[in-house]
């Protein structure tokens, strides 16, 4: 009778300890350990407390009413500015945001002040379009600083955006656009891939017919590809972007204002969209590059 458990033939007890000069430059020690397992909420307010909040959090976490919880209660603030704005003010507007490199080897390099006047444009954009707090914005772009620019013109004006995969059909768009019933939809006429132009127009074309809250389709001029055109819907980036102020006053948010929508791949049915918040998302991928990247300002990209 052959045995009915798996035993392992095998015990390691190895351990590899990093370099000295390593250890002596990190953002975090081993004391983050003791520091979070003695008080959880104290140690996450810490982390969130290297935001800049327009309004202070009164309170870490409310889990009242499970299983929902609320981050950082009270607290108000803008992702856009915390990502771009307050590095200018702090005297790193000449470095480096963005380094783009893209399939055909042209390239960009965006500094934070670059990146704060073209997101402002952005935002002022979409406000012309009718873009308000809470409309969602679905983006269906290549991997191009307007993805980037888009999704933090997005956040300035607390308006939710949806990033969808440019790799995805018309359908699978189509569904993305009707579950968060944007308003707006952010594509290009086209993407390379492999060493092929391939088309993104004409599958928002195709989706948008059956999406009756999309208002407005704003392209971006990438491959040069030819698209049809709606003249009473559809706008060029550069057209209505470029003509723009390069100023916005980013306005604050609740903690608990939505930032995003993710969806899953719905290979197994209908997608269903992960929405994160504004206070407790940043505050997470912040403490993420801080201490996982240790960045440094002065020196790193």
């Amino acid at each position: 009778m052959p045995s009915q458990t798996l035993e392992s033939a095998a015990h390691e007890n190895l351990s590899f300890p990093p370099p000295p000069d390593f250890v002596a430059q990190a953002n975090v020690t081993a004391a983050a350990y003791d520091q979070a397992g003695a008080d959880r909420l104290e140690f996450w307010a810490t982390q969130a407390r290297r935001l800049s909040w327009a309004t202070p959090f009164n309170e870490v976490l409310d889990w009242s009413g499970a299983p929902f919880a609320k981050w950082f209660v009270g607290g108000k603030l803008n992702v856009a500015y915390n990502c771009v704005d307050r590095h200018v003010e702090a005297g790193f507007g000449d470095q480096v945001a963005i380094q783009f490199e893209g399939e055909l080897g042209d390239q960009r390099d965006i500094t934070y002040a670059q990146l704060q006047r073209e997101v402002s444009q952005a935002a002022n954009a979409l406000i012309e379009l009718g873009i308000t707090t809470g409309d969602r914005v679905a983006i269906y772009l290549p991997m191009i600083p307007e993805a980037i620019i888009s999704m933090l013109a997005c956040a300035r004006l607390g308006a939710p955006h949806s990033v969808i995969f440019g790799g995805f059909s018309a359908h699978a768009l189509e569904s993305r656009i009707n579950d968060a019933e944007a308003k707006l939809v952010i594509t290009a006429d086209g993407q390379h891939r492999r060493g092929s132009i391939l088309p993104l127009k004409h599958a928002v074309d195709e989706a948008v017919a059956n999406t009756p809250t999309v208002e407005h389709v704003l392209v971006v001029h990438r491959t040069g590809l030819d698209v049809e055109w709606e003249d009473s819907r559809d706008v060029w980036w550069h057209e209505i972007v470029d003509r723009q102020p390069d100023t916005h006053a980013p306005e604050a948010f609740d903690s608990e204002h939505p930032l995003f929508i993710l969806y899953t791949s719905g290979t197994t049915g209908t997608p269903k969209g992960i929405l994160h918040t504004t206070g407790g998302y940043l505050t997470q991928t912040s403490y993420t590059h801080h201490d996982v990247f240790a960045l440094k300002p002065e020196t790193d990209v």
